[in-house]
């Protein structure tokens, strides 16, 4: 018998997920717990969260490997690398049936100041301008 642990399941779970999902014609959505390793679009973070689409349609350059789950993918029309540590996953599943599987993850960013600092180019959310009052209603004459 050997003394060194046999590698983590995790990953191997998250493939084999991935895989019914695009078998089954599902979409494959990972739930990831935000800390200071994963790169993702930080305006997209919510409460220390975020959910991927990870189907093949949605990403490009999909690896799933042992150690993290990297792709390019589109968020808001600008293309962002996203790397995400196996350690952070939290659960994979069907977007359309829910069924998946959840994992221990490692704990998300609580303090607001921490998602934006693993950017350097992240600008702090904007406030949205207060709604304006409705116009009154004109009639206008079409000949």
């Amino acid at each position: 018998m050997s003394d060194t642990q046999p590698s983590s399941t995790k990953p191997y779970l998250v493939r084999a997920i991935h895989e019914w999902c695009t078998d089954n014609g599902l979409t494959p959505y990972l739930a990831v717990s935000v800390t200071q390793g994963v790169k993702v679009p930080m305006e997209h973070v919510r409460d220390g969260e975020i959910v991927l689409n990870i189907s093949m349609l949605a990403t490009d350059k999909l690896q799933l490997q042992n150690d993290a789950v990297t792709f390019q993918a589109r968020f808001s029309g600008r293309v962002h690398q996203v790397y995400v540590p196996i350690d952070n996953i939290a659960a994979i599943y069907a977007k359309e049936t829910g069924s998946g599987m959840a994992f221990e993850a490692a704990k998300p960013a609580t303090e607001p100041g921490l998602a934006l600092a693993q950017t350097p180019s992240a600008e702090p959310p904007q406030e949205p301008p207060p709604p304006k009052a409705p116009a009154r209603p004109k009639l206008t004459r079409v000949k």
